[in-house]
């Protein structure tokens, strides 16, 4: 069975680079009915879907199994968004019940600490899982934590340490807002090819898809601007246009 990262980059040759934030607030009832249908629908525009922790709370560990089924059979890879930060066994039984509900790779929180995160990932690698961390965040508020300047060998910001300890730790990819374009600029040119940058924020949030991907974002995650739209078909397959350069 290949990697993650390979998985993932394989699927996207033919079916783009958007991933499905299937992230419904609390008033969406009959998420799991809603959540098939959206990969059934949508999955030709797909390489993924991510499912939120506030998605997941309301599921039972059956419906999230038949959810990740469902998209496997398309090919598409799941993800699964809980910022994962805690001491090393609890991310390791964390990420096992993960593993067993069907999930391909789930993000976590560096703040953890770089040895935590060593762990983290050597652990999800070795079921041949994926590990994406966040870096910068796309909501205006993230600059007052992820720009925020600290001090350790040298003076930098938050979302640099992140950055260097993706890199150090091998981590799959990071996490940088669409919002922020010239963060993953920086981001890209740092990272090379180590690493691939998920962006979510693009539409609603004001992220060009355009833009980010010349910046260098490898995926975009995209939510509300599909689920929310009077035809999701067709913002889907316009994104999946833009996602591939067309």
């Amino acid at each position: 069975m290949a990697t993650f990262k390979t998985r993932l980059s394989q699927i996207s040759k033919t079916n783009g680079k958007v991933i499905l934030a299937n992230d419904y607030n609390f008033s969406v009832k009959n998420l799991e009915t809603k959540t098939i249908q959206n990969i059934k629908q949508l999955h030709p525009y797909l390489c993924g879907v991510k499912l939120n922790f506030h998605l997941l709370l309301p599921l039972s560990g059956r419906e999230i199994l038949k959810i990740n089924k469902m998209a496997h059979r398309y090919g598409l890879q799941t993800i699964a968004d809980i910022k994962l930060n805690d001491i090393g066994n609890t991310n390791r039984v964390t990420t096992e019940h993960l593993w067993n509900l069907g999930f391909d790779a789930v993000i976590a929180n560096p703040i953890m600490g770089l040895d935590s995160l060593k762990s983290l990932v050597k652990f999800a690698h070795k079921s041949e899982k994926g590990v994406i961390t966040l870096c910068h965040m796309s909501a205006p508020e993230a600059k007052l934590s992820y720009d925020m300047e600290i001090k350790m060998e040298k003076k930098q910001q938050l979302y640099q340490l992140f950055l260097n300890w993706a890199l150090t730790a091998k981590v799959d990819g990071i996490v940088v807002g669409a919002t922020f374009p010239k963060i993953i600029q920086y981001c890209s040119q740092k990272a090379r090819k180590n690493l691939s940058i998920f962006s979510p924020g693009v539409g609603i949030q004001g992220g060009n898809a355009n833009e980010v991907i010349l910046a260098g974002t490898n995926y975009l995650i995209v939510g509300r601007t599909i689920l929310n739209s009077k035809n999701p078909i067709n913002v889907a397959k316009e994104l999946y246009l833009q996602s591939i350069g067309k």
